[in-house]
C-alpha cells in the first residue's frame, strides 16, 4: 500500500480543516448578523426591542396579558417566577405591620386627618399576612419580559405605541431596557434564562392572572349538551333562555355541519318540553319531524297546505285591539311591496287604506269584539274587490290579479287550513317556485309570528337559509323586528345561513348578529372568511381555527364567553338528524329490509 506512513502519523492541520468545515445546528439558526444598540437589536434585516413590567395596579383581572399574546403581530413573552420562602418574609411583614400601625397611632394622637393610602396598606397587609400564615398564599418574585419585532423603526414605535395603550389602560407600565437589549432579548426567548433580573414581588392571587390563556367554561346546571371544549374537554352545557335573549345566528359553508348542529340542538330542547317551529328551504327537517311525531307542511303552489296571508293573531288580555290591527297591516304593506315588485309612495297609501277598508267590510275593526275576528278573515280577492272601487289603483289591482286568479291563487287566495297544535312544527318550501320563495318565507313567518304572540309559551324558532328572506329589505327588516322582539314572547329566533356576504350586505345583517345572545361558527370559506372576522371581532387565531376546522367543530359564543367547540351526538341522535347522502342511503337501506324482514311495504314518506 504506498505512503504507508500516513497511517501512522496524524496531520492536525488537515484534522482542524475538517472539523472546522463541519456544519452545525447553531450554523444553520443562527442570523447573518446581530448589532446591539442602545434600545434596539438588528437581527439581520429584522429590528427588536425588548421592555420589561415594572408596575401593577392594585388589583389585576383574569387574563389581562390575553390582548397582548393576541395582537397581530410577532412578539416574544416570557414570565419569570422565583418562589420565596414563607418565614423570613412573615418576619419583614410583621415588622412592616408594626410601623405602620404605630404611625397611624402618632397621627391620631396628634389630631391629624386620616390618611386613606396608609389605613389601604395597613389592611392589605394584614389580610396578606393572615393568608401566608395559613399557606392559602405563597409569595414570589416575578418578572415579565417582552420582545417586540418589525422590519423598520416606524413599524416597530407603532407596535410600541398599541402595547403601552394597551398596558397603560389597565394601569400596567413598560420601560425599555435602556443599554440591555441582548438581555432582554435573551430573557424573552424561550430559552430559560432570566438575564434582566426585574422583579416585582407577588403573592399567588395576582400571579394566578399572568396566565394569558383564559379558556371559559360553559357548564351549568340547566340547559343542553351543545357539544365538547376543544381546549380542555369539558362539557358545554347551558341554556340559551337564561343568556339575555335565546337567539342564536349559524354561519358556516356548505358541509360544514349547520344542518346537523341545528337539528342536534332541536332534538335536545324537544326533549326538554320546548316547542320547536322551522322555516326549511330545503324539506331537510321532514325526516325529523317525522320522527318525533311532529307535523311537517310542504309549501308550494300545488301543496293542499295553504296560509291567508291576511290572517290575524289572535288579541291577547294585554294589548289592545288597534294596536295590533295597526301592526298586522304595516306588516301586510311590507308584503305587498315584495309580492307586487315594490310600490310607489301613492300606492303604498292606497294599500294601507284599502287593507283597512277590507278588514272592515268584514266587520274587524278596533271597536268590534277581537273573540269574532277569526270567523270571517278575509282573502286576497277581497282585497281585490276593494282595490277595483278606489281611484288611483288600476296598476295595483293588474298585479295583485296574478295572486288571486292567475297562477298564484291556489297558494295565495285559500283561507287557511294548517294548525300549529305539535311540538315540532316544519314548513318546507323547498318546492315553490324560486322567484316565490322570498314572499312565502315571509307570508310563513307572519303565520308564525302571529300565532307566537296569541300564547305565551317557551319556543324555538329555527329560520334556515335566512339568506332567502334578507334578500328584500322589508323580509329582512321583518326577520331583525322578529328577533328584536321574541325575549318579549319566550323566544328564541335561530337564523341559519351559509352565505354571510349576502346576508351581511343587508343594513339588517349586524344587528340581527347583535341581537342573538348565542352565536355558532363552524368552518368557513377563504372567500368569506374577512366577512366573518369582522362581523364578529375575531382574533388572527380564530380566524385560522375557522379556516381549518373539521366538520362539526367551530367557536361557540354564549353571551361575553366563547369556546372553541365540536359538536357531538349519540348513535340514536345521529340516526335522526344526519344529512350525509352516503348516510341517508344507508339508514333507508336498512329500514327496507326491516320492513322486507316484516313483510311490509317500505314507504318514503316514512323515511
Amino acid at each position: 500500500m504506498p505512503f504507508p506512513f500516513l497511517r501512522k502519523r496524524k496531520i492536525p492541520e488537515i484534522e482542524s480543516l475538517v472539523k472546522e468545515s463541519t456544519v452545525t445546528i447553531e450554523d444553520i439558526i443562527a442570523p447573518p448578523s446581530v448589532l446591539v444598540g442602545d434600545d434596539t437589536i438588528k437581527i439581520g434585516r429584522r429590528l427588536a426591542r425588548s421592555f420589561f413590567i415594572f408596575s401593577y395596579p392594585r388589583y389585576l383581572s383574569t387574563g389581562w396579558l390575553s390582548p397582548v399574546i393576541n395582537l397581530e403581530t410577532p412578539l416574544d413573552v416570557s414570565i419569570f417566577i422565583h418562589p420565596l420562602e414563607t418565614g423570613p418574609l412573615l418576619k419583614k411583614l410583621r415588622k412592616r405591620v408594626t410601623e405602620i400601625q404605630a404611625e397611624l397611632a402618632e397621627r391620631e394622637e396628634k389630631g391629624y386627618i386620616r390618611d386613606p393610602a396608609l389605613e389601604t396598606a395597613f389592611r392589605d397587609l394584614e389580610t396578606l399576612r393572615d393568608r401566608l400564615q395559613t399557606a392559602q398564599e405563597r409569595m414570589a418574585n416575578v418578572g415579565v419580559y417582552i420582545t417586540i419585532y418589525g422590519s423598520s423603526e416606524k413599524e416597530l414605535k407603532d407596535i410600541e405605541t398599541t402595547l403601552r395603550s394597551i398596558l397603560e389602560a389597565r394601569l400596567i407600565y413598560i420601560k425599555l431596557n435602556i443599554y440591555k437589549q441582548k438581555e432582554g432579548f435573551i430573557s424573552a426567548i424561550p430559552c430559560g434564562i432570566d438575564k434582566v433580573q426585574h422583579f416585582t414581588l407577588m403573592n399567588t392571587s395576582p400571579l394566578s392572572s399572568l396566565f394569558p390563556f383564559v379558556s371559559f367554561d360553559l357548564s351549568t346546571n340547566e340547559g343542553i349538551l351543545y357539544g365538547i371544549n376543544r381546549h380542555n374537554n369539558s362539557l358545554i352545557l347551558f341554556d340559551r333562555f337564561s343568556l339575555e335573549n335565546a337567539n342564536e345566528v349559524v354561519f358556516g359553508k356548505a358541509g360544514g355541519g349547520k344542518s346537523y348542529a341545528v337539528k342536534l340542538e332541536i332534538l335536545r330542547y324537544l326533549m326538554q318540553g320546548v316547542d320547536v317551529i322551522v322555516l326549511d328551504p330545503e324539506n331537510e327537517y321532514e325526516f325529523l319531524a317525522n320522527a318525533v311525531g311532529g307535523s311537517f307542511f310542504n309549501i308550494s303552489l300545488s301543496s293542499e297546505n295553504h296560509i291567508n296571508p291576511l290572517d290575524l293573531p289572535i288579541v291577547r288580555e294585554d294589548e289592545k285591539p288597534e294596536d295590533v290591527l295597526r301592526a298586522n297591516i304595516i306588516n301586510l304593506v311590507g308584503l305587498f311591496r315584495i309580492m307586487l315588485g315594490g310600490l310607489t309612495p301613492e300606492e303604498d297609501s292606497i294599500i294601507d287604506k284599502a287593507l283597512t277598508e277590507t278588514y272592515a267590510a268584514k266587520d274587524i275593526t278596533p271597536e268590534t269584539d277581537p273573540r269574532f275576528w277569526q270567523e270571517n278573515i278575509p282573502l286576497m280577492e277581497d282585497l281585490e274587490a276593494v282595490l277595483e272601487g278606489m281611484e288611483g289603483a288600476e296598476s295595483l289591482v293588474r298585479r295583485l290579479k296574478k295572486f288571486t286568479q292567475g297562477t298564484y291563487a291556489n297558494f295565495f287566495n285559500q283561507p287557511t287550513n294548517i294548525s300549529m297544535n305539535k311540538n315540532f312544527v316544519a314548513f318546507g318550501i323547498r318546492d315553490m317556485e324560486e322567484g316565490l320563495r322570498p314572499m312565502a318565507m315571509f307570508i310563513v313567518m307572519r303565520y308564525i309570528w302571529n300565532k307566537i304572540r296569541s300564547e305565551l309559551k317557551k319556543r324555538i324558532l329555527v329560520v334556515d337559509e335566512a339568506w332567502w328572506i334578507m334578500k328584500s329589505e322589508d323580509g329582512a327588516s321583518f326577520l331583525y323586528g322578529l328577533a328584536k322582539r321574541a325575549r318579549k314572547y319566550w323566544l328564541g329566533v335561530t337564523t341559519v345561513t351559509q352565505d354571510v356576504n349576502d346576508f351581511m350586505k343587508s343594513t339588517y345583517g349586524q344587528p340581527i348578529i347583535t341581537n342573538s345572545s348565542v352565536q355558532l361558527l363552524l368552518k368557513q370559506s377563504p372567500a368569506t372568511i374577512d366577512v366573518v372576522k369582522k362581523a364578529f371581532h375575531l382574533t388572527e387565531q380564530e380566524k385560522y381555527l375557522l379556516l381549518e376546522s373539521a366538520v362539526g367543530e367551530g367557536l361557540l359564543f354564549a353571551g361575553p364567553k366563547h369556546v372553541a367547540v365540536k359538536i357531538v351526538a349519540s348513535y340514536a341522535e345521529d340516526q335522526f338528524i344526519t344529512t350525509a347522502p352516503e348516510q341517508v342511503v344507508k339508514i333507508k337501506r336498512a329500514k327496507e329490509k326491516l320492513a322486507q324482514k316484516n313483510n311490509k311495504p317500505f314507504e318514503e314518506s316514512e323515511f
